[in-house]
């Protein structure tokens, strides 16, 4: 058979696709009683009009999306808020805030200094913010058991804006299937779920689909702060406040407060630091030598260090140099996470001591609880990180130019006064600092009164702070309370 004829049969067969969801009945027992719920869980259908020389020619299958949904029974579809979370990379499942936080069951994992081992487990999540709010979770294409129709091609997805189109095409549909229109609606994103977030309130409500709230979990909305290169000097001075912290918690400020130590690192980056880098070769020898010392003692790393580093501390070095002594390497994602360098004298380390401890127990538990308690009869392979996605993401709409989302944050909260975002830090988070963060809101284009609709919460734990139980007791209750203000009329 040709391909001119093949390509027919593949067409009407693409035309016949339908969702691939297994509902099933859950009870979750919590505080205030039993939550009975409906889970449905598998794959969407992401459809498209077809348009050819100004005509429309029907709506085409594009891809099957992963979806995880949790409808409270007996619920006012009029009242009940509903929540649609995703995680980051880009590139990433949403199996990290699914099992982690949000959803009615959670990891079982440990911590730092007392992580379970092999084959882990999973356990009812009491706090879960289903107690307040449906939820919707969501792999974006070529994440999770997300893939491409025939014919498509995975890279046409594998970007900025066709990311959050995609997404925001997911979320209308369900939203026009299940009768949720009249529903409070929140987006609950992580990392790069962050940047997507802020960019798809904005989307949304350009087409009519306003938002009662933003959940920003570990977040980043400008990444010229975070681009360590020549020339940009900001990315040190924002680092600092974690590298400070993260000092603190392996020991080096003892007898000080984290609070204090932080608040110090933060006077001089926004001030002192900043105005040494850019003085270079016109420093004085006592000007070098002084901040010298500073950062060697805010740091915890040797003043050797800080001088043949140019005073310039990059992070992914930083990590690799901070227990260097020990035989150990930080991690970035959690800098409380230790692992044994795989070597003593590299520049960098060979991989992340906290992805290392997390991953496993993540991508485990999602496909023993996928197949054994929600139904999904699928065996093809989960990617809890996509491949061909990561370090290949399209960011063409930004050439020249910072990634930056904080003008769509900032038009969809002048567009919305009524639009509240929750931004959640994790003073041990290297892979998106609180410090650099706060700077990104600090930079938002808002009236002083809408300053207000935004609220911060801080956690002494890492990118994923949930891991930290004590971290994720009040995290989800500081989520389930903004949410309960967010869609309160």
């Amino acid at each position: 058979m040709s391909d001119a004829e093949s390509k027919p049969a593949a067409d009407n067969a693409a035309k016949h696709l339908e969702d691939e969801l297994v509902t099933s009945q859950h009870v979750l027992d919590t505080p205030d009683g039993p939550l009975h719920y409906t889970a449905k869980a598998g794959r969407v259908v992401l459809w498209e009009d077809k348009v050819e020389d100004d005509v429309w020619k029907g709506r085409r299958p594009r891809a099957q999306v992963g979806l995880t949904a949790y409808t409270l029974d007996d619920a006012d579809p009029g009242t009940r808020p509903v929540t649609f979370a995703f995680n980051g990379g880009p590139g990433s499942a949403s199996v990290w805030l699914h099992l982690g936080v949000l959803g009615p069951r959670r990891v079982v994992m440990g911590d730092v200094g007392d992580l379970a081992p092999p084959p882990y487990g999973l356990t009812d999540n009491p706090e879960s913010l289903l107690t307040v709010s449906d939820l919707v979770f969501i792999d974006p294409v070529s994440t999770g058991r997300s893939r491409v129709v025939d014919g498509e091609k995975a890279g046409d997805f594998h970007g900025f804006s066709a990311d959050i189109e995609s997404v925001g095409e997911i979320i209308r549909q369900w939203v026009t299937a299940e009768g949720r229109w009249l529903s409070p609606k929140l987006l609950a994103g992580e990392s790069y779920g962050t940047t997507r977030a802020s960019a798809l309130a904005q989307h949304l409500q350009s087409t009519g689909m306003y938002l009662n709230g933003l959940m920003l979990i570990s977040c980043v909305l400008n990444f010229g702060v975070h681009d360590f290169k020549e020339g940009n000097d900001h990315a040190y001075a924002r680092f600092l406040p974690f590298y400070a912290a993260t000092a603190h918690y392996h020991g080096k400020h003892p007898g000080r407060e984290l609070r204090d130590v932080v608040a110090e690192a933060e006077r001089y980056a926004a001030r002192d630091y900043l105005y040494v880098l850019a003085r270079g070769s016109r420093l004085s020898a006592e000007e070098r030598a002084d901040a010298v010392a500073t950062l060697a003692r805010l740091t915890g790393v040797g003043e050797d260090y800080v001088s043949r580093a140019d005073l310039r501390l990059e992070h992914w070095r930083y990590f690799t140099e901070l227990r260097r002594a020990d035989g150990l390497s930080v991690g970035r994602l959690d800098s409380r996470f230790t692992g044994p360098a795989g070597d003593g004298i590299a520049d960098g380390m060979d991989a992340d001591p906290s992805m290392d401890a997390i991953l496993g127990p993540y991508a485990t538990a999602y496909q023993h609880y996928a197949r054994a308690e929600l139904g999904i009869e699928d065996t093809s392979p989960f990617h809890v990180f996509g491949r061909d996605v990561i370090g290949k993401w399209s960011y063409k709409e930004f050439e020249n130019a910072s990634v930056s989302v904080l003008d769509r944050l900032s038009r969809a909260m002048r567009q919305n006064p009524h639009l509240r975002v929750h931004v959640a830090f994790g003073y041990y988070d290297g892979a998106t600092p609180f410090s650099c963060a706060e700077d990104d809101l600090a930079h938002l284009n808002l009236p002083a009164g809408l300053q207000d609709n935004i609220e911060r919460r801080y956690y002494e734990a890492g990118h994923m702070m949930y891991v930290h139980e004590p971290s994720r007791l009040r995290q989800s209750a500081d989520l389930a309370d903004f949410v309960r203000r967010a869609t309160t009329t």
